[in-house]
């Protein structure tokens, strides 16, 4: 994983900062790309476990036949309203597939702490409840870049 950043040292998170922001979001924009070239941008929930962000997706939608396709992603986690306030990380790179597609609770020991994390996270529950629409993927991010525009008022 890489965390360089050219611009915006200033306003970059350290790597704490990073865990943290990334571990008590929920929602991340996943952007794919058609074979025609053409952008795709989607809403998720996911979760970071310090070192890959993981994703829950439906199997029979726009967003997994592109992956399939071509794993390469851009994904965004931000939130602030005011401009002093914005903070994001954007993580690039290509996702893999993990467990069974769609996902039917299967035993996947790959998958056991990341399922028990994100039903607590997500949904309140101490087990993972598997649709058979749904399976996961995993980015390990080739490239992140964050900002914090709270470090601002720090100059």
């Amino acid at each position: 994983m890489t965390v360089t950043q050219r611009r915006g040292r200033k306003i970059m998170m350290t790597p704490g900062e990073l865990d943290s922001f990334l571990t008590t979001q929920r929602t991340c924009r996943v952007a794919t790309v058609s074979a025609e070239g053409a952008p795709h941008v989607s809403a998720l929930w996911y979760l970071w476990d310090g070192s890959a962000l993981w994703l829950y997706s439906v199997v029979r939608s726009k967003r997994w036949t592109q992956l399939l396709r071509d794993p390469r992603v851009a994904i965004v986690v931000d939130t602030g309203e005011e401009y002093d306030s914005l903070r994001g990380v954007e993580l690039s790179g290509a996702v893999e597939f993990v467990g069974e597609a769609p996902r039917t609770g299967e035993l996947c020991a790959e998958l056991d702490a990341v399922e028990t994390l994100f039903a607590r996270k997500n949904f309140g529950l101490d087990a993972m409840p598997h649709d058979g629409r749904h399976a996961w993927v995993r980015l390990r991010p080739e490239k992140i870049v964050s900002w914090d525009f709270r470090k601002l008022g720090d100059q």
